[in-house]
């Protein structure tokens, strides 16, 4: 049945999305039919996903799965309030404690997502009077967290440490400093220049402000992170992290960790953590198991980082250029962009991989920069040697075809 559209707003919204789709940038949803660790059905096709962020394969893991079944079981499903109502539950106390304990910090507070803890930090930080500085290729929850944080931002160049401290010296009367980065940029898979950044921080009295969401559970010698990797002291007070449950904990949710002060001040000032309910406590009872798994099975993060040295190797070895996007200290990372640079061909390299059994699909603007458009890899613990020897020479194929 035709619909009336009498201020034409539907049309507009045809127009547009027919212009995306003649662009090759109209986005839909793909339905999963199951999931089997490593295995997805998709158009009732059993292929090897290397979509998910699931590194550790915690996902489906039995010790996982049965702590969130009796979570509910015990305590329901919903929280049913606000954490400053009646939502906090002591699961949620436990699996703040246990978190700030693994990153090395003197507190952690929950969000229900990886995205609100940033919005809820950076929004909570800042004001009208301070200065952000972000690296131009930061997540867009960073991005939209500068944007709502009413402070006045400046982007650098990607992990351009000059151009940031430059920015930082240039904000000098601002009533606090912030430099902000994704450790791990999940798009790239390349880390930020950390050291260096918490150096100029500390030379001009601002703060650092890491995203460790794709480095949480995966990089360092105990799975700690990536100030683990690269030998910053978590517990410093001008430094402050958030992560994600949703990827390398196989679950949801986010947090935030620092110092005590730190979660003491978003307990009373962030939006997203005050206006919304507390995330369920399956979620949080699923992350006590995760984080135990992570301590337990070390093997782990180092298969998965290994399965990261081999695919690069052998993709490197067939297709040398494809080695020019990656950074050298990336080769660890789970993380494997394929740069093929043009949408339609991106589009067609990713359905030939599906065809080929491979599920990939491809990554184009505005998510990546225009003439960037790539096969964006990701890998797990769970992944075979095999699996990453047959991806390798689906990926040479499917960008000749």
């Amino acid at each position: 049945m035709a619909q009336d559209d009498p201020s034409g707003f539907l049309a507009s919204l045809r127009r547009d999305l027919a212009d995306l789709e003649s662009r090759g940038l109209r986005r839909s949803l793909r339905v999963i039919d199951r999931v089997e660790a490593t295995r997805i059905v998709v158009d009732r096709r059993t292929v090897v996903n290397f979509a998910s962020n699931d590194y550790l394969g915690l996902a489906a893991n039995p010790r996982v799965r049965a702590a969130a079944a009796n979570a509910i079981l015990e305590q329901g499903w919903g929280d049913g309030a606000s954490r400053l109502l009646a939502g906090t539950r002591a699961v949620h106390a436990e699996a703040e404690r246990r978190l700030a304990a693994f990153r090395g910090a003197e507190a952690a507070l929950l969000f229900p997502s990886g995205y609100a803890a940033n919005l809820g930090l950076l929004q909570a930080l800042a004001d009208p009077g301070a200065v952000i500085v972000s690296d131009a290729l930061n997540h867009a929850s960073l991005i939209d967290a500068c944007r709502l944080s009413r402070a006045r931002v400046v982007v650098y160049p990607h992990r351009d440490v000059a151009a940031a401290r430059r920015a930082l010296e240039e904000a000098g009367g601002a009533s606090r400093r912030l430099v902000v980065t994704d450790a791990v940029f999940s798009m790239d898979g390349d880390l930020a220049p950390l050291p260096a950044l918490l150096a100029a921080a500390r030379e001009t009295g601002s703060v650092l402000v890491v995203d460790d969401a794709h480095g949480n559970g995966v990089l360092g010698a105990e799975g700690r992170g990536t100030l683990e990797a690269l030998g910053i002291d978590p517990a410093a007070p001008d430094v402050v992290v958030t992560a994600t449950l949703s990827k390398a904990f196989g679950g949801t949710g986010g947090f935030v960790c620092g110092a005590r002060e730190v979660v003491d001040w978003l307990v009373t000032r962030a939006r997203t953590f005050i206006y919304t309910t507390g995330l369920v406590p399956a979620a949080a009872a699923a992350a006590l198991a995760a984080l135990e798994v992570l301590e337990t099975d070390p093997w782990r993060r180092q298969d998965v980082r290994a399965h990261a040295r081999r695919l690069r190797t052998r993709l490197r070895d067939w297709r040398p250029e494809l080695a020019a996007a990656w950074s050298p200290e990336s080769w660890e990372v789970p993380i494997v962009p394929v740069l093929v640079g043009g949408t339609a061909e991106t589009l067609r390299a990713s359905e030939r991989l599906l065809a080929l059994g491979f599920f990939a699909p491809a990554i184009r603007p505005p998510t990546v920069p225009e003439g960037t458009a790539r096969l964006r890899l990701s890998l797990s613990a769970e992944h075979a040697e095999r699996d990453l020897e047959a991806l390798a020479g689906a990926v040479c194929e499917a960008l000749e075809a």
